[in-house]
């Protein structure tokens, strides 16, 4: 069965004709559009024609021989022509645009329509014919181009040829003439000027430099993201040629940049970006902060660069090729550049590049020149103290921990002195950092089905939320991480004390070792506390350490002993014994400077321990310190009768030395090393005495409170002021 065709809708044919109709319309439109194009680019290239034929200069027609058959064509046609009816003026035009047109008798092969097309068929050979045979040509000579003439024609273009000159007489000039030469051309010399016209003429460009380095730094400073670009300008100051100003504008453009770095750095540390970031499209804003970033970071980095090449140029004293700058101003150069890197380094210890910062300023603490090793020392404390969080600080003790062993611990011991400012004591160090407590982990979705219900999961689902939120809002750093900063900073300070101690005993760093391990000792792990003590000892009995040391070693063994020490049953009588036999080297024929570290190792020794202490100690040592006010400076024996006070308080039994009866067996024994075997109940404080005639008006009234039993309250007690001191 044959199917039959539906005829179309009305709406169907309706359509299809308004579709048809637009597509007529459209490639009508295509097709003006193309054909106008056309036309624009053939006037074009006929204008083009036209101007360079118009700036091209007529070449002369060919003239040729005529046969006589052409003569007689030529003079038949020349009769034909309707001359009786042209005018003389137009023959003339007709016979001068004839000698201009010198194309005619050109070859006009390359001269077809644009639009040409090429014929199926072309013969090969055909090609190679109209093709101009190559002659041999004459050497181009070379023109001059001279001033052209006008006149009434027009403009007539002059060129002459340039004379050449033989070789053989150019080298004889060359080898013969050539000072004559060289005077001749030389140029005029200008007019020497006086030192007062020298000093006028650098006052006036240094004063125009400084306001251009103004202008640069307001701009910069008014709206940085705008006037990123203009650090870079700034920035190549630093390389200012001028001799007359070239060091005093280095020097202020290194301090300009500094301050702006200074105020426009962010306080958070700028990453480099992925690709997949860089791909991204992101808002207009956005894009904005990630050029600004990106140029502050590398303008920052040729910044320090520059620093670090000036400090480089100065220790290796490198002469550069320009000669600006002479080898004595580099020293200034350094110094300025150094104090720069200094207050960056403690400005920025948040931002990119700081450990390249440490780097450059560890080595110099240890530099000759003394200014340079004071700043770079200053800086690295000023650090040490502000870190709260301890990253930094960590940075630095690495590096001068290699420092140290790099050069075979012959180092300044001001370099080991600026670790006595590390802020590690304010914060509790656990024994061992794997007791550290375990950071606080969420329940994952596992532990939630098989321990809680739907509602219960749903509850913890947003409370874990909201800890995160407030973790995260939260701009302190955790107490974990600071305890795992300080853990490790510590171990590398305490792992470089100890190589001292082993390997270089008898070094300069000695005294700032034993200091070191007095100020931390509290803090060091219980497994190096037997090995310690016996090194202490050690140091002690060879006799090599100077008193300071020696104190500073009794010091280091008791804050040991007070600290995590208490659960080791150890005798430090051998320190005790030590002390009361030297306490006696102290008098006032030299600076009592030692004085402050032997009442703080007194206060750790007695006040601290004085559960292990027993009450002959304690006697001989309050009766040594009486002995000892007689013959040191008057502040020192304030600090000693303060001390007498404190211990009088702290072991009550103590009243017996204000008795004149003795108790007991046996005499004092002053001359006896041992405080536990020279009798000191047997004696009195009789240079109390003495001292409420002393001359300074404290020290009496600490010699009269002290006599009467050093009382609290009572017409005996001491004022506010000298109590609380």
């Amino acid at each position: 069965r044959k199917s039959k065709k539906t005829a179309p809708s009305f709406r169907k044919l309706l359509k299809t004709s308004n579709i048809k109709i637009e597509n007529k319309l459209k490639n009508r439109q295509l097709k003006q559009q193309s054909t106008a194009k056309k036309h624009r680019k053939e006037q074009k290239k006929l204008r083009q024609a036209l101007n360079n034929a118009a700036t091209q200069t007529p070449l002369p027609l060919e003239r040729y021989k005529k046969r006589p058959e052409d003569e007689e064509d030529e003079e038949e046609f020349e009769e034909s022509l309707p001359v009786d009816m042209m005018e003389e003026d137009d023959l003339e035009q007709m016979k001068a645009m004839a000698q201009k047109a010198s194309f005619l008798t050109r070859d006009l092969s390359s001269s077809e329509p644009v639009h040409a097309r090429k014929r199926k068929r072309e013969n090969v050979m055909e090609k190679y014919e109209k093709l101009p045979r190559l002659m041999q040509k004459e050497q181009e000579k070379e023109l001059i181009h001279l001033l052209p003439i006008k006149d009434k024609t027009g403009i007539i273009p002059q060129t002459m040829e340039r004379p050449a000159v033989k070789k053989a007489e150019k080298e004889h000039q060359d080898e013969d003439g050539g000072d004559g030469a060289e005077e001749v051309n030389a140029p005029t010399p200008l007019p020497l000027l006086t030192t007062q016209d020298l000093v006028v003429l650098r006052r006036k460009r240094l004063e125009e430099r400084k306001v251009c380095i103004a202008a640069l730094g307001s701009s910069i400073l008014s709206d940085p993201s705008a006037n990123i670009k203009k650090l870079k300008e700034l920035r190549s100051m630093l390389v200012e040629l001028d001799p007359y100003v070239a060091v005093t504008v280095r020097k202020l453009v290194m301090v300009s940049l500094m301050e702006i770095f200074k105020d426009i750095v962010p306080s958070y540390r700028i990453r480099p970006l992925t690709e997949a970031e860089k791909s991204t499209k992101v808002k207009k804003e956005t894009q904005q902060l990630r050029e600004f970033e990106e140029g502050l970071v590398s303008q920052y980095k040729f910044y320090l660069e520059n620093l670090e090449q000036t400090v480089k140029d100065w220790k290796q004293m490198k002469k550069k090729k320009s000669e600006v700058v002479s080898l004595k101003s580099y020293k200034g150069l350094a110094e300025v550049a150094v104090k720069c890197l200094c207050e960056l380094l403690v400005a920025l210890p948040h931002f990119n590049f700081h450990n390249n910062i440490i780097v450059m300023i560890v080595p110099l603490m240890n530099h000759d020149c003394k200014k340079i090793s004071e700043m770079s020392c200053e800086a690295v404390r000023k650090l040490f103290k502000q870190d709260k969080v301890g990253q930094a600080s960590l940075g630095m003790v690495k590096v001068i921990s290699g420092l140290v062993k790099s050069r075979n611990y012959e180092v300044k011991p001001e370099v080991l002195k600026a670790l006595l400012c590390l802020r590690v004591k304010e914060v509790e160090v656990k024994k061992d950092a794997d007791d550290i407590a375990p950071k606080k982990r969420f329940m994952n979705c596992k532990e939630k089905r098989k321990h809680l219900s739907r509602m219960q999961r749903k509850w913890k689902k947003a409370e874990e939320k909201l800890e995160k939120e407030l973790l995260e809002a939260e701009a302190t750093e955790s107490k974990e991480k600071k305890l795992k900063l300080h853990t490790e900073t510590l171990n590398i300070v305490f792992l470089t004390y100890f190589r001292i101690l082993k390997k270089a005993q008898k070094s300069i760093l000695l005294s700032c070792v034993l200091e070191g391990l007095a100020k931390f000792a509290h803090l060091i792990n219980v497994e190096f506390f037997d090995d310690l003590l016996i090194v202490l000892h050690k140091l002690i009995e060879s006799g090599d350490l100077s008193y300071r040391e020696s104190l500073h070693c009794i010091q280091t063994a008791f804050h040991v002993l007070s600290g995590q020490g208490d659960v080791l049953n150890i005798d430090p009588l051998k320190f005790y014994t030590h002390l009361y036999k030297t306490l006696l080297r102290l008098h006032a024929g030299t600076a009592n400077d030692d004085m402050i570290i032997v009442l703080q190792c007194l206060d750790v020794m007695l006040t601290k321990r004085r559960k292990q202490v027993s009450v002959q100690r304690a006697l001989a040592f309050i009766k040594r310190l009486a002995t000892l006010s007689l013959q040191v400076l008057p502040n020192s024996t304030i600090g000693i009768l303060a001390t007498n006070r404190v211990l009088m308080h702290t072991f009550p039994k103590s009243d017996i030395l204000l008795d004149n009866e003795s108790q007991g067996s046996g005499i004092y024994l002053p001359e006896l090393d041992e405080p536990e075997y020279c009798n000191p109940q047997n004696t009195s404080l009789w240079e109390l005495h003495t001292l409420q005639r002393h001359y300074h008006p404290i020290v009496r009234k600490f010699a009269a409170h002290l006599v009467v039993g050093a009382p609290s309250e009572g017409s005996g007690a001491l004022n506010v002021d000298l109590s609380r001191k």
